[in-house]
């Protein structure tokens, strides 16, 4: 029986948000490196090789192959914990790496398994096993991008997945199939199909803009989906960063640098 440490806690924030942790005597959360926030003193931090989970035992071969694994998805080797050693209740506070929501996930009313982006995790009771999910189908694979290799968080604690924009929560009934970008796809349980399909006609693959493929989903089970994926605001940044303004008022011109202040820099 998979036994997690029972966390309360409480978030913060609207845009930028961050979630504070409420750790028992002995109790222990875990988070990616960089994730932490703030600390109550008689909180002990300790480098994990892996996420620290029961799953992860089996002397140090197993440990390997478990933590090794998370290098296929971009997460770093080790994972940072963070122990109650004090008498009383103690917080610890993680914060969220773009604007965007938090979304709290109890995995004990959720099957025991949720399926995520590989760079949605943010923080965890100790015991949650974060391990990878290969999708099995050729074409999910070949085609999918952001859905070829995607994390699972297993066990019956707390966890907490970070995402950009606005979040949804959606309940698919059973057979019900939503069409999404997979790059929009923050998680979905494990009871969810899913898989890649092609966007048909010629006009669509070449003028739609929206790419080749898109997800599918398919109920019975939840998902939660972002209006701004990381990938998507990145690719815009880069774009403005590195390429010639074209001007919003094409009519104003140089005028219209002059008005919004780039003509005095």
């Amino acid at each position: 029986m998979i036994q997690n440490h029972e966390i309360d806690y409480r978030i913060f924030g609207e845009e930028m948000q961050y979630v504070e942790v409420e750790l028992d005597p002995n109790e222990t959360a875990i988070a990616e490196p960089g994730a932490f926030m703030m600390m109550d003193d008689g909180i002990q931090m300790q480098t994990l090789f892996g996420d620290g989970s029961s799953q992860q035992q089996g002397g140090l071969l197993g440990k390997l192959f478990t933590a090794g694994k998370r290098l296929l998805v971009g997460e770093n080797l080790f994972m940072t914990a963070f122990t109650n050693v004090a008498y009383g209740k103690k917080h610890v506070s993680f914060a969220s790496p773009y604007p965007g929501k938090i979304i709290p996930l109890d995995l004990s009313r959720l099957g025991n398994r949720v399926i995520c982006q590989k760079d949605a995790f943010l923080c965890a009771a100790k015991g949650v096993s974060i391990g990878i999910e290969f999708q099995r189908k050729l074409g999910t694979g070949l085609f999918g991008g952001e859905g070829f290799i995607m994390e699972k968080l297993e066990g019956d604690g707390m966890a907490f997945l970070h995402a950009g924009g606005y979040v949804l929560e959606r309940h698919l009934q059973a057979g019900e199939l939503l069409k999404i970008d997979t790059g929009c796809i923050v998680g979905f349980t494990a009871s969810v199909h899913y898989d890649i399909q092609f966007v048909g006609g010629i006009k669509n693959t070449i003028f739609g803009g929206e790419g080749l493929f898109f997800a599918t989903l398919q109920g019975p089970g939840t998902v939660w989906i972002q209006t701004l994926p990381i990938s998507r605001l990145a690719g815009r940044i880069l774009q403005y960063g590195t390429t010639t303004r074209k001007e919003e008022g094409s009519v104003l011109g140089g005028l219209g640098n002059l008005l919004d202040g780039d003509g005095w820099r």
